[in-house]
């Protein structure tokens, strides 16, 4: 397999392993705090997707100076390969944070 497929589909799972496991245990932790572990479950995933995302794809401001120094150089192919890592954790992160709304919403 490429490095860049290995990559995304490593770049998806991180983003969603860190949504869906940030809103576990964030509900295990309303449990023992004796609040409601459905609606903290969701506050968590809503709030800690954007930071899914940037830790998928290096955790800092690096894939942005990518995509725009080799943009302005006309080098399309690197900030092509940088957008869609992008896209890919951001459909982790995104996946992780359906699922938990799933899960909290079939209660019953």
């Amino acid at each position: 397999m490429s490095t860049f497929i290995s990559k995304v589909i490593l770049d998806f799972f991180i983003a969603f392993g860190i949504v869906l496991g940030g809103a576990l245990l964030g509900g295990m932790g309303a449990i023992v705090s004796l609040q409601p572990p459905t609606q903290t479950m969701l506050d968590v995933a809503g709030r800690i997707k954007i930071w899914a995302l940037a830790a998928a794809v290096g955790g800092t401001i690096d894939p942005m100076r990518v995509i725009e120094s080799n943009m302005l150089d006309g080098n399309l192919s690197p900030a092509i390969k940088q957008i869609l890592y992008l896209i890919f954790a951001f459909l982790g992160a995104h996946m992780g944070t359906e699922l938990v709304k799933w899960v909290c919403s079939s209660r019953g």
